[in-house]
């Protein structure tokens, strides 16, 4: 093994200046996180307690394991999404500890809009059972939810990807013999009744829990008959004569207590330890800030990062004198085995020639791959063209594709056009993908962006017999620079839930190693790969 050795003064004027204008990129973040936490508002909130119920991350946290982590899914999802104001898009997913076993837990949030389902709600609850289905963990739904928002329903209701996939991915699920688990703790109303109704079991709360197609106002429009959400739905009756719910819990607490016996019977491998004993880096990783310039044309040092998030700073590296732009090699993180790829600089025929056997060889080898993103894309010109850059690169986005090894993929700088491809962007099916605040992803930087456009824009006027001035130019490609800065940012991706996450630099080791250990327990898959361009 190689052991990194820092080259980095990070006592120095420009270390000292990077981490300062990283703080209030840190600054700025929280304040969004802090939205997204605070759920529907106080009032919201009040109204909520009021009922005895607990709120929707209140509800996660008693029921994992003391202690214990809890790794977030989309957390700054809907954020300034909508006109109105959707928190977390009204529902908290992620990955915890449930009597020592990973689960993934789905927690609507009734402080937004009931929590009823706009279509981002879908979307990442949809991907919180996809993380769920690849890594083989039990599903938990904390139901509390009015069902669909009604006045988005043409994005909610009809399509592939909308609501009733959450139906069939609990069907399949369940046949996968993974848990589905359901605890009914508060309303669960109309095409919503069938989360409970499809789980393996489910546990429902006296007085605030109801299931029902259609809810009393419903009831009464269609049929004349009056009666009361509790007669209609209640624990009471979907546990004495519906059997609709298995388990009668008299609040919450109980509720979450039930959930955890159940887990705990299930027959659900408990989350797996890592083969070595994990070992701190030599170099501290909330020094990884300051390798981010505060100027972000200027490169970010792939081996400094490698130094703060290896185990023991040990590093292997593949090929280390060819392709020198793309640095390969093995290592390991948290004690867990790990194939990384980090870019040095732009990608040339070399480099993806190089990650192609890479991949390869993890894939051989059943090594987890971890992407670390910093690229511009790949390099243009005639030269490069002529020497088969688009078959080299080619290459590298079929092994990237077809490799069933699990894979991890963080954009640490920027992530541009077929760059962010061959590094497993979030088309190519990493288990999980995240961002570090000051990364960014488009199409292609917006500098690029507003030259292309502005050429473009050019040589049309040209032929009419306009020309532009150079000052016409420049007001041209404002406003394009403004949209590719705005729209490419790590909250706007998140917002999207074109990420899962938005990981602090310091917190990156942490996120790798629960995902790790979250991947060792999911079925091995088999590579084949396609046919390689030669």
């Amino acid at each position: 093994m190689t052991t990194l050795v820092s080259q980095f003064r990070t006592n120095g004027q420009a270390f000292a200046r990077n981490i300062a204008a990283y703080d209030q990129l840190r600054r700025d973040l929280s304040e969004v996180r802090g939205l997204a936490i605070a759920g529907g508002g106080a009032k919201a909130l009040a109204t909520h307690s009021s009922r005895g119920k607990l709120t929707a991350r209140e509800r996660i946290h008693r029921l994992l394991d003391p202690g214990t982590p809890f790794m977030e899914i989309g957390q700054l999802a809907g954020h300034a999404l909508y006109a109105d104001a959707v928190p977390s898009g009204a529902i908290v997913t992620g990955i915890g500890r449930v009597r020592g076993r990973l689960c993934m837990i789905m927690a609507n949030d009734a402080t937004v809009k009931g929590g009823t389902y706009y279509p981002i709600t879908i979307k990442k609850q949809v991907r919180a059972q996809a993380i769920a289905r690849e890594n083989a963990l039990p599903c938990i739904y904390l139901v509390d939810s009015g069902g669909a928002f009604l006045p988005m329903q043409e994005d909610i209701f009809p399509d592939e990807l909308h609501f009733g996939r959450i139906f069939r991915n609990i069907a399949e699920m369940s046949a996968m013999k993974l848990p589905q688990i359901a605890a009914v703790m508060g309303s669960c109303t109309a095409g919503g009744a069938y989360i409970p109704a499809m789980c393996d079991e489910t546990v429902i709360v006296k007085g605030t829990g109801t299931i029902f197609l259609g809810g009393p106002q419903l009831v009464q429009a269609a049929t004349g008959e009056l009666i009361d959400a509790e007669s209609l739905g209640g624990a009471d009756l979907h546990t004495r004569l519906s059997g609709v719910a298995d388990h009668f819990a008299n609040d919450d607490l109980q509720a979450l207590k039930m959930v955890r016996d159940i887990i705990a019977r299930s027959r659900v491998i408990s989350a797996l330890s890592p083969p070595s004993t994990p070992l701190d880096p030599h170099y501290d990783p909330c020094e990884l800030a300051g390798f981010v310039n505060a100027n972000p044309k200027e490169p970010i040092v792939a081996s400094e990062i490698l130094a703060r998030l290896l185990d023991a700073s040990y590093f292997v590296p593949y090929r280390e004198r060819f392709g020198k732009t793309l640095l390969c090699g093995t290592g390991e993180i948290g004690g867990f085995p790990v194939g990384v790829l980090i870019n040095d600089g732009v990608l040339y025929s070399e480099s993806a020639q190089k990650a192609a056997n890479f991949i390869e060889l993890c894939s051989q080898t059943g090594v987890p791959l971890v992407f670390l993103h910093n690229i511009a894309g790949f390099m243009v010109g005639r030269e490069y063209e002529a020497g088969g850059i688009a078959k080299n690169g080619a290459k590298m986005v079929n092994a990237v594709s077809n490799s069933r090894v699990p894979k991890f993929s963080l954009m640490i700088g920027g992530s541009y056009g077929a760059g962010n491809f061959a590094m497993c962007g979030r088309a190519f099916g990493p288990r999980l993908m995240g961002m570090w605040p000051n990364a960014r992803t488009s199409v292609m930087g917006g500098e690029q962006a507003a030259t292309v456009l502005a050429t473009v824009r050019q040589d049309q006027l040209r032929k009419t017999g306009v020309a532009m001035s150079p000052e016409e130019v420049e007001t041209f490609k404002d406003p394009i620079r403004k949209n590719y800065a705005d729209h490419s940012g790590a909250v706007y991706s998140a917002s999207r839930l074109w990420v899962d996450s938005v990981v602090d630099p310091t917190d990156t080791r942490g996120w790798l190693s629960l995902g790790l250990a979250m991947a060792a327990g999911s079925p091995k898959e088999e590579t084949r790969f396609g046919v390689f361009r030669m």
